[in-house]
Parts: structure tokens; C-alpha cells; sequence
């Protein structure tokens, strides 16, 4: 039977990350197993940074944005010699099992070192991008959403009142989920993602007939992984000789208290991945389905890539 195990959090923060920490820990306690909490991801396992966590340990997080435990880019677990350490630092603690908290590249590295050392993990979908497969929600996404769409009302206000066109780059390197729901909960004009290229001249008769229609103003929502932002945000004004503004919204969107949303569903999640490995079950990954929570494999997870609905870029389309 497994006694200890340890949950940590990878990559970039999300919100709700505390909460599924918080529910992975207070689960284990509750079935009678000691748990443990790595700081700062990957880098805290390979240099021992440890400790061990109580019930009274993630009381007053659920609220809090980020991660209490904290997060990095480990370069170090992604060699044999950083893993090794890793492992030894485990075994030190007798740590037999592992719950891993974070995006694709936090998946990617628990793969290798389940597979590598045999060692019982169960991962847990956390980025605002919501791009991890097998998975319709990963926690943060709506959190960061929220945010985005708060941001571009006002930067709405804005454009209305001079009269300008505002082209707002939020997250979305490989996938534009994020851009495409905030663009639609807010009205965008145009939303630009990394899946379906839009010719550069197409924008600006699109801008251009809409402002003879007698639109006095344009929001553009544009993924960061479509293109240089920047430079369309010069390429629309030359062309159209309309005042145009760039504003980027980054890491604004990473931080804040989580929604109703995002608390229930990573405590949720947290619970089912902590009974899941004390139980002996390993190498999955839980996450939301059409509302039902489900597992796929470690595996899947990282060898696919997300798809975006189409519906979601059709309804932008339509209703821009």
C-alpha cells in the first residue's frame, strides 16, 4: 500500500493550481498516507527541496492565485543525470508515488521519468491555454478567460472613445481556445489563431468595409502563436490610416483568485488523482470530458495535439 507521495506544480502558474494541491493533500491525510510537497516544480525535486505538508499547510490557499508551492522551467530534469537525482531524492523520503500539476511540457517530463524509472505518477491539467488533449478543461482556462474578457471591455471603452482600432494579443501559442472564447464573449471585431491563418489583405477589407458600414472602432483579439502582433498592428494602420493601438495581455491573465469554476473542478480533480495512485493506478492523466471527468493515458496525452472546435472560429466569424 502506498504511503507517502508528494504533489508538485510545473511550468506556468494557473489559477486553481492551489486547489488542486490543497485537495490532492487533504485527500491522502484523510485515507491515513503521508504526502509531501515539492517547491518549484521539477528544479525542487532534482535539489531536494521537500516538505512535508499537513492539513493545516494549505489552509487560506484556495482563494489565492498561483501556486503556494511555487513553479519553474527545469532544463535539468530534461538529462538522465537531472532525473537521476530526482529519483534518488525520492527513494531518500520513500516517496512512491507522485501527483504533477501543470501543462504540456510538465506532462512530457512526467512521461519520461515514469517510463525511465517505473515510478507511479498522475498528472492533473493545469494552463490557461487549454491545450492539453484527451481534456475540454484545464485548470485556470476559465479564470484567465474571465480576466481577458474584463480587460478587453475596458479596452473597448477606449477604442469607442477615440475612435481607434485596438489589436489585443492574450495567450494561444499552439492552441486558441483562450483568444477565441474571450473574443467571442467580448465581441471581437476579428480573432486570430494559430489554426487557421487569415490572409493579411483580407483583414484590412474586412476593418476597412466595416468602417464604411459606420463601425467607428475594431477590437482584434490575436493569439501569440498566430504571429507578430506588433507588426500587424502596423500593417492595419498603414493600410487603413486608422489610429492603432497594441496592447498585450500576458501574464495578467496567468494571476488572480481562481473562478467558481476553477476551485471545484481542480478540487475535484486533486481528489480523484490522489485516491487514484494511493489505489495503485499510474501513468494517467485526469480531466473533463463533456462535463464528466475521465482519464487518459500519460502516453496520449503527450504524443497527440489538441484540436480546436471549428464551431468556435465559425461563431466568431458569424458573429463578429
Amino acid at each position: 500500500m502506498m504511503q507517502n507521495i508528494a504533489v508538485l506544480t510545473s511550468g506556468t502558474d494557473s489559477p486553481g493550481m492551489n486547489a488542486a494541491i490543497r485537495a490532492v493533500n487533504r485527500t491522502a491525510i484523510f485515507e491515513g498516507r503521508k504526502v509531501w510537497g515539492i517547491r518549484d516544480g521539477y528544479y525542487g525535486l532534482i535539489h531536494d527541496d521537500i516538505i512535508p505538508l499537513s492539513t493545516t499547510s494549505v489552509s487560506d490557499i484556495i482563494q489565492r492565485g498561483g501556486t503556494f508551492l511555487g513553479t519553474s522551467f527545469s532544463q535539468e530534469f530534461y538529462t538522465a543525470e537531472g532525473r537521476k537525482i530526482a529519483w534518488e531524492n525520492l527513494k531518500k523520503k520513500n516517496i512512491t508515488g507522485l501527483v504533477v500539476i501543470g501543462g504540456d511540457g510538465t506532462m512530457q517530463g512526467a512521461k519520461v521519468f515514469h517510463e525511465e524509472y517505473n515510478f507511479p505518477i498522475v498528472g492533473i491539467p493545469a494552463t490557461i491555454e487549454n491545450d492539453i488533449w484527451g481534456t475540454d478543461y484545464t485548470i485556470g482556462c476559465d479564470t484567465a478567460a474571465n480576466t481577458i474578457v474584463q480587460a478587453l471591455n475596458k479596452l473597448r471603452d477606449t477604442a469607442l472613445s477615440h475612435r481607434r482600432i485596438i489589436v489585443v494579443e492574450v495567450s494561444g501559442k499552439k492552441c486558441g481556445w483562450l483568444p477565441l472564447v474571450s473574443g467571442i464573449a467580448s465581441g471581437a471585431e476579428l480573432v486570430l489563431v494559430p489554426e487557421r491563418h487569415t490572409d493579411m489583405a483580407e483583414i484590412i477589407e474586412t476593418i476597412s468595409e466595416r468602417h464604411k458600414e459606420g463601425k467607428s472602432y475594431s477590437l482584434i483579439v490575436v493569439a501569440d502563436g498566430y504571429g507578430d502582433t506588433m507588426e500587424i498592428g502596423k500593417t492595419i494602420e498603414r493600410e487603413t490610416g486608422i489610429d492603432t493601438r497594441v496592447s498585450v495581455l500576458d501574464l495578467i491573465a496567468r494571476g488572480g483568485s481562481a473562478t467558481v469554476q476553477d476551485r471545484v473542478r481542480a478540487s475535484q480533480l486533486g481528489e480523484r488523482a490522489a485516491l487514484a495512485l494511493l489505489s495503485g493506478l499510474h501513468g494517467i492523466v485526469f480531466g473533463y470530458r463533456k462535463g464528466d471527468i475521465v482519464t487518459t493515458s500519460l502516453d496520449d496525452v503527450v504524443k497527440n495535439k489538441k484540436a480546436l472546435d471549428i464551431e468556435y472560429l465559425d461563431i466568431a466569424k458569424m458573429l463578429a
